[in-house]
């Protein structure tokens, strides 16, 4: 599937789903400020339409309360399924961050279990394009039903970092602690070999887990992943274990409440805010307090290095 293809996608469903198109139409006003944290380039963007998301309520209760908007049953009649890697279907996001957002979600009603290895075919498939992966609490707005996203691989700073420090030379599975930069948050960063020792990278990949800081145990839900194909046509890889869901911020009662939910992409660098007057405020220092309270701004747990 190449830019042409896509851009067709794109076109098609547009042509026939006002609502999508309009909110497609918004991305050209939305504000965008760059906040430099330290040796990574993240922007904050002010996005309304993403309050859906952002402000989703993701406990069981809530999830058993509605119906989930991912299965083609309760899909809007507009919503056009393209067919593509087999079990899965390829949806345009009707709410988009970037132009190019894709929802590839599972045809069986299933819950976000553990990052799905169909992503590497996904991304050998669309080599202009990322593949993304939010947790069940790492930001899915839908953890009852199995799903990734995709984006253009150009537009994630994280990747760029990974590209650019962890080289062939490196071992094929590093921690960004030995990137010897000053980033907000650290992951694990893989370049998959086409050979038997890259399969078994592949799995361990699939397997990182995040640490729940208030019960300290494994959770596979506080992770987020990305996929894609560098210019060298090896296979990448970037875990990030988290260790909590969301900020303090997300849930404070005083003029400290930020409504800003992170998920993969705000963590590869596309901070999403869609309150204004949180967009007017936002910081780098705010940033780096945001992700330091989901991600580990530190050494990454021995549990998670040792597995």
């Amino acid at each position: 599937m190449n830019t042409e293809e896509i851009n067709c996608m794109v076109e098609q469903q547009l042509s026939i789903w006002p609502e999508a198109r309009k909110n497609f139409d918004a991305l050209t006003l939305i504000g965008r400020k760059p906040l430099k944290i330290g040796d990574m380039e993240v922007i904050a963007q002010h996005n309304p339409a993403r309050i859906r998301s952002t402000g989703a309520k993701t406990d069981s209760e809530s999830i058993k309360k509605r119906a989930c908007f991912l299965c083609s049953v309760n899909r809007p009649g507009e919503q056009i399924s393209f067919q593509w890697i087999p079990g899965w279907e390829l949806l345009i996001n009707p709410f988009p961050i970037l132009p190019i957002h894709f929802t590839i979600v599972d045809k069986q009603h299933q819950p976000q279990d553990g990052i799905p290895l169909e992503m590497a075919i996904m991304a050998e498939q669309a080599p202009d394009l990322a593949i993304f992966y939010n947790g069940a609490r790492a930001g899915a707005s839908a953890p009852d039903h199995r799903h990734c996203q995709a984006v253009l691989k150009s537009e994630l700073p994280l990747l760029k970092i990974a590209e650019k420090n962890h080289t062939s030379s490196l071992p094929s599975i590093v921690s960004s602690e030995s990137f010897n930069l000053e980033l907000p948050f650290n992951f694990i960063s893989a370049i998959i070999t086409p050979d038997q020792q890259g399969m078994r990278n592949l799995v361990l990949m699939s397997k990182i887990k995040g640490v729940d800081t208030v019960t300290g145990k494994p959770d596979a839900d506080l992770v987020n992943a990305f996929f894609w194909i560098d210019a060298a046509g090896f296979l990448r890889i970037i875990v990030i274990p988290r260790r909590a869901h969301r900020p303090h911020c997300f849930f404070a009662d005083d003029e400290n409440r930020m409504t800003v939910s992170p998920g993969a992409l705000d963590m590869a660098g596309l901070l999403i805010l869609p309150v204004e007057k949180d967009y007017e405020r936002i910081t780098p220092e705010l940033a780096r307090n945001i992700y330091d309270e989901v991600a580990f701004s530190g050494s990454l747990p021995e549990k998670i290095i040792s597995e």
